[in-house]
């Protein structure tokens, strides 16, 4: 299957699930992130979720970084790219026209200063390539990140088995977590 090919598949795959199936999945998936020893780093980028695209409630991994005391850091996309900003009390969250939550304004976090990346995705493989909505938002924003910063993605669904297609510019996953395991392509 090509990108278009997966992307459709994936969508029309989310679009079966119940919003409390979708809710227990996200549940399940922030429960098996505790399993990853990534909880003593600084700053964690995490996407707000847009619930008509009926994504992985990010909100349950939210509260997580949040109840260790560290820094969350959410996009915002501004010129087809994405700038990354603070989430404090204090942030006003208003929806893009792609109705993602995103900040109003902040305090401004440079890419090179993030520790983990969760990230939104369609489809994956075995080997941790990954497709997402096809604008390049996050390969662009993890080519800014330093080497060893962590790309963890988040699906509901198990990898595809044949690798995906990928482009000079794709940056893969280090670890994709499911409701029901993690993988880890680190070792790959």
């Amino acid at each position: 299957m090509d990108k278009d090919e997966l992307r459709s598949k994936y969508k029309a795959l989310r679009n079966n699930l119940s919003a409390s199936e979708i809710e227990e999945l996200s549940l399940q998936i922030a429960n098996q992130s505790l399993k990853l020893d990534i909880w003593d780093f600084t700053f964690y980028h995490i996407f707000l979720s847009i619930s008509k695209h009926r994504e992985i409630n990010s909100e349950y991994i939210l509260q997580i970084i949040f109840g260790k005391d560290r820094n969350v850091v959410i996009p915002k996309v501004k010129d087809a790219e994405l700038e990354h900003y603070l989430l404090t009390d204090s942030t006003k969250l208003k929806l893009s026209k792609w109705g993602i939550p995103e900040p109003e304004k902040g305090i401004k976090i440079e890419p090179n200063q993030i520790d983990v990346v969760f990230m939104p995705l369609l489809a994956y493989d075995k080997t941790g390539n990954r497709i997402g909505y096809g604008k390049g938002f996050y390969d662009k924003f993890l080519s800014d990140c330093r080497p060893e910063t962590l790309k963890i993605g988040l699906s509901f669904f198990e990898p595809e088995e044949e690798n995906i297609e990928v482009s000079d510019h794709d940056i893969g996953l280090d670890f994709c977590i499911t409701p029901s395991r993690i993988y880890n392509f680190k070792s790959n």
